[in-house]
């Protein structure tokens, strides 16, 4: 194994070792501490540590122009102990290890490919710790950074076989409460107002939402109901998640969200949520995904693949506010969020140079701006719907 792959091997290690999920501030905290180290010595300064609700980002902003944002996150999903079971472990071929794909690998990518740089003259490196469950602290932080910005360059990890990823659903998230009335189940039900039944009517009316011709998705995921074995449920709630791949279709499903209505006498329901990630649509990237593609050819990697994806990343962030955004140029390898999440050595060199040679091909010429897509519908506040208590359910 050549003495560089050698390097980003042993730190990628290092920074998988060092668990970080999204939920633990304090992993989160020294996460940032290892990835702060690291970045310093590749890039030959310290970032400036952000620290919103206790969630820890960091950023590298270098002056000069143009300026291209270079953006990755740090927070894995994987809980604090998750190394007893999957230690991190490399051989000849493969990294394996808790969020060793998504995206520590992807990380050391992006430091090794700096550091051949000549300088990094208009360079922000941006790598946040909350991606995992949606970036509620770091949007604003990663918007601002990419209204700035001639191109976003994001670090997720590839797709199958390293193709790059040119465009992603966008996200929305929903949470449905159901509130009813207690009753004894055996003496008296007929005094209650069942959550559970009412749950299972709304669920149905959410999963038709969906559009398979439109690629529009709606799966009800998380559902809670009840509090004993012999009482009528008062509570129930249950999660929704979306995935589409226009603002229209979003907006349409969103509509549908806020239009749900109570179907027995007496229950409530409540909805909050909305619009989470807008989509990153082919537009926003087919001109840095053409770029990267004679680069490629000019360093005599294999022909670069593009794939659009159902999963969202802070790229959508930045394609929403009309920056030119690539994504996937992290590691290859494969089992994000899984078990056998893992990278393929040989490809983290050659990815290295693909970044470098793409960041130096944007500074010749920068890319030319795309209109953004149309604005997110904003997160409502909960919206309760009562039926009518002089009208019978229906």
């Amino acid at each position: 194994m050549p003495e560089p792959v050698e390097t980003m091997v042993a730190e990628i290690l290092r920074l998988v070792r060092c668990e970080s999920p999204s939920d633990d501030l304090a992993a989160v905290a020294r996460s940032a501490d290892a990835v702060a180290e690291l970045g310093t010595t590749h890039l030959g300064a310290a970032p400036e540590r952000i620290v919103i609700d206790g969630r820890a980002h960091l950023r590298w902003r270098f002056p000069g122009a143009p300026r291209i944002l270079v953006l990755g996150h740090h927070d894995t999903v994987w809980p604090v102990g998750s190394l007893d079971e999957l230690p991190a472990r490399a051989d000849e071929e493969t990294l394996a290890g808790p969020g060793s794909f998504d995206m520590k690998a992807g990380l050391v990518i992006a430091f090794h490919a700096l550091s051949q740089l000549a300088d990094l003259a208009g360079i922000t490196v941006l790598v946040t710790g909350d991606e995992e469950p949606g970036s509620t602290t770091s949007r604003v932080l990663i918007e601002d950074e990419a209204r700035a910005a001639v191109a976003a360059l994001v670090l997720e990890a590839a797709g199958p076989g390293g193709a790059l990823k040119i465009a992603r659903k966008g996200v929305s998230r929903y949470e449905i409460a159901v509130h009813g009335r207690a009753s004894h189940a055996g003496l008296d039900p007929e005094q209650g107002v069942n959550a559970t039944l009412e749950l299972a009517h709304q669920v149905q009316a959410v999963a038709v939402l969906g559009d398979a011709e439109a690629g529009t998705t709606v799966t009800p995921t998380r559902t809670t109901s009840g509090t004993t074995t012999n009482t009528v449920p008062a509570q129930a709630s249950f999660s929704v998640d979306v995935r589409a791949l226009s603002a229209a279709e979003q907006e349409r499903v969103h509509a549908g969200m806020l239009a749900l209505t109570p179907r027995i006498h007496g229950a409530r329901v409540v909805v909050d949520g909305g619009i989470n990630r807008s989509p990153l649509a082919e537009d926003s990237s087919a001109e840095l995904f053409r770029r990267a593609q004679r680069v490629a050819d000019r360093l005599a990697l294999p022909p670069l693949t593009g794939i659009s994806v159902g999963g969202a990343s802070d790229g959508n962030f930045t394609a929403g506010v009309g920056t030119p955004t690539l994504d996937g140029l992290g590691a290859v390898g494969g089992g994000a969020h899984a078990a056998h999440e893992h990278v393929l050595i040989a490809e983290l060199e050659p990815r290295a140079r693909l970044l470098a040679g793409l960041i130096e091909e944007i500074r010749t010429s920068p890319p030319g701006a795309v209109r953004p897509i149309a604005a997110a519908v904003p997160v409502p506040a909960a919206a309760a719907m009562s039926a009518p208590t002089a009208t019978p359910a229906r």
